[in-house]
Protein backbone atom coordinates (compact mmCIF):
# COMPACT_ATOMS: atom_id res chain seq x y z
CA UNK A 1 0.00 0.00 0.00
CA UNK A 2 1.69 3.51 -1.16
CA UNK A 3 1.19 5.93 1.81
CA UNK A 4 -1.11 8.87 1.46
CA UNK A 5 0.41 11.88 1.17
CA UNK A 6 -2.46 14.33 2.40
CA UNK A 7 -1.97 14.30 6.36
CA UNK A 8 -2.41 16.91 9.12
CA UNK A 9 0.80 18.10 10.46
CA UNK A 10 0.82 18.38 14.61
CA UNK A 11 0.65 21.41 15.89
CA UNK A 12 2.00 22.58 19.53
CA UNK A 13 -0.73 24.63 20.08
CA UNK A 14 -3.54 22.21 21.74
CA UNK A 15 -5.60 21.62 24.65
CA UNK A 16 -4.49 23.96 27.57
CA UNK A 17 -5.96 23.09 30.82
CA UNK A 18 -3.71 24.78 33.11
CA UNK A 19 -6.22 27.98 33.91
CA UNK A 20 -8.58 24.92 35.55
CA UNK A 21 -5.98 22.99 37.20
CA UNK A 22 -6.07 23.69 40.57
CA UNK A 23 -9.82 24.19 40.97
CA UNK A 24 -10.05 20.88 39.43
CA UNK A 25 -7.27 19.07 40.97
CA UNK A 26 -4.58 18.30 38.43
CA UNK A 27 -1.64 18.91 39.81
CA UNK A 28 0.95 16.27 40.91
CA UNK A 29 -0.04 15.85 43.93
CA UNK A 30 -3.57 14.98 43.54
CA UNK A 31 -5.53 12.27 45.58
CA UNK A 32 -6.05 9.95 42.90
CA UNK A 33 -2.11 10.30 43.07
CA UNK A 34 -1.70 9.36 46.72
CA UNK A 35 -0.53 5.82 46.62
CA UNK A 36 2.86 6.01 44.51
CA UNK A 37 5.21 3.19 44.05
CA UNK A 38 8.91 3.53 42.62
CA UNK A 39 10.28 0.95 39.84
CA UNK A 40 12.37 1.18 37.41
CA UNK A 41 11.11 1.19 34.00
CA UNK A 42 14.18 -0.15 32.33
CA UNK A 43 14.65 -3.17 34.70
CA UNK A 44 11.10 -4.15 34.36
CA UNK A 45 11.71 -4.74 30.93
CA UNK A 46 14.85 -6.75 31.31
CA UNK A 47 12.92 -8.77 33.48
CA UNK A 48 10.02 -9.14 31.50
CA UNK A 49 11.80 -9.77 28.13
CA UNK A 50 12.43 -13.11 29.58
CA UNK A 51 8.82 -13.87 28.83
CA UNK A 52 7.30 -13.75 25.37
CA UNK A 53 3.51 -12.29 26.13
CA UNK A 54 5.06 -9.98 28.29
CA UNK A 55 7.80 -8.31 25.81
CA UNK A 56 5.91 -8.36 22.71
CA UNK A 57 1.93 -8.34 22.50
CA UNK A 58 2.04 -10.74 19.34
CA UNK A 59 3.95 -13.24 20.27
CA UNK A 60 2.24 -16.74 20.57
CA UNK A 61 3.62 -17.57 23.72
CA UNK A 62 0.80 -20.49 24.54
CA UNK A 63 -3.05 -20.81 25.16
CA UNK A 64 -4.50 -19.17 27.94
CA UNK A 65 -8.03 -18.41 29.32
CA UNK A 66 -11.01 -17.81 26.36
CA UNK A 67 -11.01 -14.34 25.98
CA UNK A 68 -14.56 -13.17 27.79
CA UNK A 69 -15.43 -10.71 25.16
CA UNK A 70 -16.26 -10.24 21.12
CA UNK A 71 -12.51 -11.61 20.45
CA UNK A 72 -12.83 -15.04 19.59
CA UNK A 73 -9.20 -16.26 20.27
CA UNK A 74 -7.49 -17.91 23.22
CA UNK A 75 -6.12 -14.77 25.58
CA UNK A 76 -1.99 -14.57 26.06
CA UNK A 77 -1.19 -14.24 29.21
CA UNK A 78 1.52 -11.90 30.70
CA UNK A 79 3.64 -12.49 32.95
CA UNK A 80 2.22 -11.30 35.92
CA UNK A 81 -0.64 -13.54 35.56
CA UNK A 82 1.52 -16.03 37.26
CA UNK A 83 2.00 -13.99 40.82
CA UNK A 84 -2.23 -13.48 40.03
CA UNK A 85 -4.52 -12.22 41.75
CA UNK A 86 -4.11 -8.48 42.19
CA UNK A 87 -5.86 -6.37 44.18
CA UNK A 88 -8.03 -3.35 42.80
CA UNK A 89 -5.90 -0.36 42.05
CA UNK A 90 -8.38 3.00 41.88
CA UNK A 91 -6.02 5.52 40.86
CA UNK A 92 -2.18 4.62 41.55
CA UNK A 93 0.93 6.90 40.67
CA UNK A 94 3.88 4.30 39.28
CA UNK A 95 7.40 6.61 39.25
CA UNK A 96 9.84 5.20 36.64
CA UNK A 97 12.63 5.96 34.93
CA UNK A 98 12.97 5.72 30.77
CA UNK A 99 16.02 6.01 28.69
CA UNK A 100 17.74 7.28 31.53
CA UNK A 101 15.07 10.11 32.10
CA UNK A 102 11.99 10.44 35.57
CA UNK A 103 8.96 9.32 34.08
CA UNK A 104 5.71 8.75 35.66
CA UNK A 105 2.36 6.98 34.59
CA UNK A 106 -1.32 6.37 36.30
CA UNK A 107 -2.57 3.12 36.55
CA UNK A 108 -6.21 2.09 37.81
CA UNK A 109 -7.11 -1.65 37.79
CA UNK A 110 -9.76 -4.29 38.99
CA UNK A 111 -8.84 -7.85 40.64
CA UNK A 112 -6.99 -9.70 37.69
CA UNK A 113 -8.09 -13.41 38.11
CA UNK A 114 -7.43 -14.53 34.88
CA UNK A 115 -5.98 -11.97 31.78
CA UNK A 116 -7.25 -8.71 31.41
CA UNK A 117 -7.63 -6.57 28.29
CA UNK A 118 -5.57 -3.42 28.86
CA UNK A 119 -6.05 0.71 27.40
CA UNK A 120 -3.38 2.88 27.30
CA UNK A 121 -4.60 6.64 27.54
CA UNK A 122 -2.96 9.27 26.69
CA UNK A 123 -3.24 12.85 27.45
CA UNK A 124 -3.52 16.13 25.59
CA UNK A 125 -1.16 18.76 25.27
CA UNK A 126 -0.53 20.89 28.38
CA UNK A 127 -2.94 18.50 29.83
CA UNK A 128 -0.61 15.96 31.53
CA UNK A 129 -2.24 12.68 32.83
CA UNK A 130 -3.46 13.73 36.27
CA UNK A 131 -5.92 16.32 34.86
CA UNK A 132 -6.63 13.54 31.98
CA UNK A 133 -7.49 10.48 34.10
CA UNK A 134 -10.26 13.10 35.59
CA UNK A 135 -11.35 14.43 32.02
CA UNK A 136 -11.74 10.76 30.39
CA UNK A 137 -12.62 8.72 33.48
CA UNK A 138 -11.49 5.99 31.63
CA UNK A 139 -10.19 3.85 34.03
CA UNK A 140 -13.36 4.20 36.61
CA UNK A 141 -15.14 3.12 33.55
CA UNK A 142 -12.67 0.17 33.24
CA UNK A 143 -12.83 -1.22 36.86
CA UNK A 144 -16.06 -1.76 36.08
CA UNK A 145 -15.98 -3.04 32.76
CA UNK A 146 -13.10 -5.46 33.69
CA UNK A 147 -9.96 -3.85 31.91
CA UNK A 148 -6.90 -2.39 33.26
CA UNK A 149 -5.94 1.53 32.03
CA UNK A 150 -3.06 3.42 31.68
CA UNK A 151 -2.36 6.91 31.66
CA UNK A 152 1.25 7.73 30.88
CA UNK A 153 2.64 11.14 31.20
CA UNK A 154 4.44 13.04 28.85
CA UNK A 155 7.60 15.24 28.92
CA UNK A 156 8.38 19.15 28.47
CA UNK A 157 7.50 22.30 30.05
CA UNK A 158 4.59 22.10 28.86
CA UNK A 159 4.10 18.57 28.57
CA UNK A 160 3.56 17.33 25.33
CA UNK A 161 4.49 13.95 22.98
CA UNK A 162 7.01 13.52 20.58
CA UNK A 163 4.83 13.09 17.45
CA UNK A 164 8.03 13.13 15.03
CA UNK A 165 8.24 9.29 14.78
CA UNK A 166 10.71 7.17 14.26
CA UNK A 167 12.04 5.68 17.58
CA UNK A 168 11.92 8.53 20.14
CA UNK A 169 11.68 8.39 23.84
CA UNK A 170 7.93 8.43 23.87
CA UNK A 171 7.60 5.48 22.00
CA UNK A 172 9.91 3.64 24.27
CA UNK A 173 8.44 5.23 27.12
CA UNK A 174 4.99 3.60 25.89
CA UNK A 175 6.48 0.14 25.63
CA UNK A 176 8.39 0.22 29.14
CA UNK A 177 4.91 1.14 30.50
CA UNK A 178 3.28 -1.67 28.46
CA UNK A 179 5.90 -4.47 29.50
CA UNK A 180 5.67 -2.75 33.03
CA UNK A 181 2.45 -3.18 34.12
CA UNK A 182 2.26 -6.42 31.93
CA UNK A 183 5.09 -7.73 34.33
CA UNK A 184 3.06 -7.10 37.43
CA UNK A 185 -0.93 -7.84 36.61
CA UNK A 186 -2.09 -10.01 35.03
CA UNK A 187 -2.79 -8.65 31.14
CA UNK A 188 -3.68 -10.31 27.85
CA UNK A 189 -1.08 -8.82 25.46
CA UNK A 190 -3.06 -9.88 22.32
CA UNK A 191 -5.92 -7.90 23.99
CA UNK A 192 -3.65 -4.21 24.20
CA UNK A 193 -5.63 -0.53 23.19
CA UNK A 194 -4.76 3.22 22.64
CA UNK A 195 -6.37 5.96 22.78
CA UNK A 196 -5.61 9.66 23.28
CA UNK A 197 -7.08 13.41 23.34
CA UNK A 198 -5.98 15.55 20.98
CA UNK A 199 -2.23 15.77 20.97
CA UNK A 200 -3.04 11.69 22.69
CA UNK A 201 -4.92 11.83 19.59
CA UNK A 202 -1.78 12.48 17.54
CA UNK A 203 0.27 10.12 19.44
CA UNK A 204 -2.18 7.27 19.24
CA UNK A 205 -2.11 7.81 15.34
CA UNK A 206 1.74 7.19 15.44
CA UNK A 207 1.55 3.98 17.44
CA UNK A 208 -1.33 2.69 14.75
CA UNK A 209 1.59 3.41 12.12
CA UNK A 210 4.45 2.31 14.56
CA UNK A 211 3.34 -0.28 17.04
CA UNK A 212 0.68 -2.42 14.99
CA UNK A 213 2.23 -5.51 16.39
CA UNK A 214 1.47 -4.43 20.07
CA UNK A 215 -1.67 -2.55 19.82
CA UNK A 216 -4.45 -4.37 19.29
CA UNK A 217 -6.81 -1.41 17.96
CA UNK A 218 -7.08 2.01 18.05
CA UNK A 219 -9.41 4.77 19.00
CA UNK A 220 -8.25 8.65 18.52
CA UNK A 221 -10.49 11.13 20.39
CA UNK A 222 -10.47 14.86 18.48
CA UNK A 223 -7.33 14.39 16.35
CA UNK A 224 -6.39 11.82 14.01
CA UNK A 225 -3.42 12.42 12.04
CA UNK A 226 -1.93 10.45 8.90
CA UNK A 227 2.42 11.11 9.74
CA UNK A 228 3.76 11.38 6.48
CA UNK A 229 5.05 7.61 5.20
CA UNK A 230 2.46 5.71 7.42
CA UNK A 231 3.09 2.27 6.53
CA UNK A 232 1.80 -0.16 9.47
CA UNK A 233 3.19 -3.68 10.12
CA UNK A 234 -0.56 -5.19 9.77
CA UNK A 235 -4.05 -3.78 8.61
CA UNK A 236 -5.30 -1.90 12.11
CA UNK A 237 -8.89 -1.42 13.19
CA UNK A 238 -9.55 2.41 13.54
CA UNK A 239 -12.03 4.23 15.77
CA UNK A 240 -11.70 7.76 15.56
CA UNK A 241 -14.28 10.74 17.10
CA UNK A 242 -14.12 14.32 16.19
CA UNK A 243 -17.20 17.43 17.10
CA UNK A 244 -18.33 19.75 14.85
CA UNK A 245 -17.94 22.82 17.03
CA UNK A 246 -14.37 21.94 17.79
CA UNK A 247 -13.30 25.46 18.99
CA UNK A 248 -9.52 24.32 18.94
CA UNK A 249 -8.75 21.38 15.99
CA UNK A 250 -11.57 22.79 13.35
CA UNK A 251 -13.25 19.66 12.02
CA UNK A 252 -12.21 21.26 8.77
CA UNK A 253 -9.05 21.89 9.31
CA UNK A 254 -6.75 24.65 10.93
CA UNK A 255 -6.20 25.13 14.82
CA UNK A 256 -7.60 28.22 16.97
CA UNK A 257 -5.98 29.11 20.27
CA UNK A 258 -7.71 32.19 21.12
CA UNK A 259 -10.08 30.56 23.91
CA UNK A 260 -6.59 29.37 26.02
CA UNK A 261 -6.94 33.54 27.50
CA UNK A 262 -10.73 33.16 27.69
CA UNK A 263 -11.43 35.54 25.00
CA UNK A 264 -14.20 37.31 23.97
CA UNK A 265 -16.63 36.54 22.28
CA UNK A 266 -14.75 33.34 22.17
CA UNK A 267 -14.02 30.87 18.75
CA UNK A 268 -17.10 29.21 19.65
CA UNK A 269 -19.03 31.73 17.91
CA UNK A 270 -17.16 31.83 14.62
CA UNK A 271 -16.47 28.44 13.70
CA UNK A 272 -17.34 27.62 10.54
CA UNK A 273 -20.40 25.31 9.46
CA UNK A 274 -18.92 21.65 8.96
CA UNK A 275 -18.59 20.19 5.60
CA UNK A 276 -19.00 16.68 6.77
CA UNK A 277 -17.28 15.38 3.34
CA UNK A 278 -14.81 18.53 3.23
CA UNK A 279 -11.05 18.72 4.60
CA UNK A 280 -9.56 18.52 8.04
CA UNK A 281 -10.97 15.58 9.81
CA UNK A 282 -12.92 14.04 7.33
CA UNK A 283 -10.49 13.71 4.84
CA UNK A 284 -8.25 12.64 7.15
CA UNK A 285 -10.59 9.00 8.03
CA UNK A 286 -10.95 8.74 4.04
CA UNK A 287 -7.25 8.97 3.69
CA UNK A 288 -6.65 6.18 6.59
CA UNK A 289 -9.67 4.36 4.93
CA UNK A 290 -7.69 4.24 1.56
CA UNK A 291 -4.47 3.63 2.73
CA UNK A 292 -5.85 0.38 4.27
CA UNK A 293 -7.86 -0.38 1.47
CA UNK A 294 -11.33 0.04 2.38
CA UNK A 295 -13.96 1.33 0.30
CA UNK A 296 -17.65 2.28 0.53
CA UNK A 297 -17.96 4.44 2.75
CA UNK A 298 -21.66 4.52 4.90
CA UNK A 299 -23.46 6.86 6.74
CA UNK A 300 -26.01 6.26 9.40
CA UNK A 301 -27.06 9.43 11.34
CA UNK A 302 -28.71 9.22 14.73
CA UNK A 303 -28.75 12.73 16.08
CA UNK A 304 -26.25 13.85 17.52
CA UNK A 305 -24.27 11.35 15.47
CA UNK A 306 -23.36 10.42 12.14
CA UNK A 307 -21.48 7.01 12.23
CA UNK A 308 -19.26 6.83 9.03
CA UNK A 309 -18.18 3.23 8.37
CA UNK A 310 -15.80 1.89 5.25
CA UNK A 311 -15.86 -2.04 4.12
CA UNK A 312 -12.48 -2.73 5.13
CA UNK A 313 -9.97 -6.16 4.24
CA UNK A 314 -9.80 -8.79 6.98
CA UNK A 315 -8.03 -7.20 9.91
CA UNK A 316 -8.77 -3.15 9.05
CA UNK A 317 -11.12 -1.44 10.16
CA UNK A 318 -12.01 2.79 10.02
CA UNK A 319 -14.95 4.49 11.51
CA UNK A 320 -16.15 8.11 11.70
CA UNK A 321 -17.92 9.15 15.04
CA UNK A 322 -18.96 12.88 13.65
CA UNK A 323 -20.88 14.40 16.60
CA UNK A 324 -22.35 17.56 16.24
CA UNK A 325 -22.30 20.18 18.24
CA UNK A 326 -19.64 18.69 20.06
CA UNK A 327 -16.70 20.60 21.16
CA UNK A 328 -12.77 19.38 22.04
CA UNK A 329 -13.52 17.69 25.28
CA UNK A 330 -13.91 14.25 25.15
CA UNK A 331 -17.39 12.95 24.70
CA UNK A 332 -19.49 11.75 27.67
CA UNK A 333 -17.42 13.94 30.09
CA UNK A 334 -18.51 15.21 33.56
CA UNK A 335 -14.97 17.04 34.13
CA UNK A 336 -15.06 18.42 30.13
CA UNK A 337 -18.68 20.21 30.83
CA UNK A 338 -16.62 22.03 33.97
CA UNK A 339 -14.48 23.67 31.20
CA UNK A 340 -16.49 24.76 28.34
CA UNK A 341 -15.67 28.26 28.18
CA UNK A 342 -11.88 26.32 27.07
CA UNK A 343 -12.88 23.32 24.83
CA UNK A 344 -16.51 24.23 23.96
CA UNK A 345 -19.69 22.31 24.45
CA UNK A 346 -20.34 18.50 25.39
CA UNK A 347 -23.25 16.95 23.66
CA UNK A 348 -25.66 14.51 25.54
CA UNK A 349 -26.33 11.33 24.57
CA UNK A 350 -22.46 10.56 23.24
CA UNK A 351 -20.01 8.19 25.78
CA UNK A 352 -16.70 7.49 23.76
CA UNK A 353 -15.86 5.04 27.01
CA UNK A 354 -18.84 2.87 26.21
CA UNK A 355 -18.21 3.51 21.77
CA UNK A 356 -14.48 2.60 22.05
CA UNK A 357 -14.90 -0.51 24.50
CA UNK A 358 -17.33 -1.98 22.27
CA UNK A 359 -14.97 -1.39 19.44
CA UNK A 360 -11.91 -3.06 20.93
CA UNK A 361 -13.87 -5.78 22.31
CA UNK A 362 -13.99 -6.95 18.77
CA UNK A 363 -10.20 -7.10 18.16
CA UNK A 364 -6.85 -8.66 19.22
CA UNK A 365 -3.69 -9.28 17.69
CA UNK A 366 -3.61 -12.21 15.56
CA UNK A 367 -1.03 -14.92 16.51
Amino acid sequence: MPPVKRHLRPVAALLVLVAVLAGCGGDDDTDAADDETTTTVDEATDGAADDPAAADAGAGAGAGEEADTGATGPAVPSSGCDSAPHAPVETQRVDTTSGGADRYYLLTAPEDEEPMPLIVDLHGFMEGADVHVQQSALGAYGIDQGFVTAFPHGTGEPVQWDTSGGESADLAFIDAVIDEVAAGRCIDTSRVYATGLSMGAFMTSLLACERADRFAAFAPVNGLQLPEGCQPSRPVPLLTFHGTADPILLFNGGVDTSSFSGGEPGPGATIPPADLDGEGYPATAADWAELQGCTDPVDEAATPVVDRTWTCPDGAAMEFVIIEGQGHGWPGSEFAEQIEAIVGPTVDGVDANERMWEFFQRYQLPA
